[in-house]
């Protein structure tokens, strides 16, 4: 078994892709609002949040298999193909990962998007189980955003 591997969603919403861009650049608050039986609070522990290397801190609801937080950090931000790449730097997760990193992609589709979200990561072992249960998180996360969006 690989130690190593990548997985990725694609979900089409019904949500233009600026306005759902427009939320992943403010997941901050989105998520903890949209999707709070998961996440408990995100916190915003260095830069702004949302230029180049700012760190934020995910802290998940009681009882999630995925611990309960992270740290992830931007590590590429492309506005014109509103897509950005962020890094697993601390946590839960560690624990099981060597590195972590994820990224989200917002591509105009007709009137709506396709949302794409992508991992690619290294295991601690090959014990460890590939994170399916990280990536059907993500596309859940983006049908509620999109949800949400379309009621806003």
């Amino acid at each position: 078994m690989a130690t190593t591997g990548k997985l990725d969603v694609e979900v089409k919403v019904k949500s233009e892709a600026e306005k759902f861009w427009k939320s992943i650049k403010d997941a901050a608050t989105t998520l903890p609002k949209v999707c709070s039986n998961i996440y408990e609070k995100i916190e915003v522990v260095e830069g702004d949040g949302w230029s180049l290397g700012s760190v934020r801190e995910i802290h998940y609801g009681e009882g999630m298999p995925f611990g309960k937080s992270r740290k992830e950090k931007i590590e590429e931000i492309d506005e014109s193909k509103k897509k950005v790449v962020y890094s697993v730097i601390g946590g839960d997760l560690m624990e099981y990962y060597k590195t972590f990193k994820f990224s989200i992609e917002v591509i105009p589709e007709g009137e709506g998007s396709l949302v794409k979200w992508q991992c690619e990561y290294e295991k601690t072992s090959d014990e460890v189980p590939d994170p399916i249960m990280g990536r059907d998180t993500a596309a859940e996360n983006i049908k509620d955003i999109d949800a949400y969006l379309l009621k806003a």
